[in-house]
């Protein structure tokens, strides 16, 4: 597990059954040390893939916020790790951004990060992802853990 030495390591993950169609969030966050913190998903409406792997960090960083409070946030540095190569290559400036909704769900998460000390973004291989997976999944059968 990569730390970066982060205070929280994140793993999200976005779900959308038919792309465009029903889509989730999977989120899981752990402490520096790996010790697992809290299991969240979601179900987010009708949405694209790209656009369900955005709205997991964004619920991810929201998350960390109402969890810990904004002024532990201030102090925090945050590693989120995805399998999506598209979303970490944006974030990291490596790719530009072409969709428009893309753009609006960009704005989002640097809005977010701007409340805390550090965020990174790092790909991840899918099955480095399977928790975050089947959180996004089991938003599915359910509402929010």
């Amino acid at each position: 597990m990569m730390s970066n030495n982060a205070d929280y390591i994140i793993y999200t993950d976005g779900a959308s059954k038919g792309n465009p169609g029903p889509s989730s969030v999977g989120v899981a966050i752990y402490d520096s040390a790996g010790v697992s913190l809290k299991d969240c998903f979601k179900a987010i409406g009708r949405a694209t893939n790209n656009v369900a792997e955005y709205q997991a960090v964004i619920f991810a960083l929201k998350k960390i916020k109402a969890l810990y409070g904004k002024k532990k946030a201030k102090e925090s540095v945050v590693l989120i790790n995805s399998d999506s190569r598209l979303l970490v290559k944006q974030l990291n400036g490596e790719f530009r951004l072409k969709d428009e909704k893309i753009k609006e769900l960009f704005i989002d998460v640097w809005n977010e990060k701007m409340d805390f000390k550090k965020v990174l973004f790092n790909q991840i291989p899918r099955e480095k992802n399977e928790r975050a997976d089947a959180l996004a999944n089991q938003a599915f059968g359910g509402g929010l853990l």
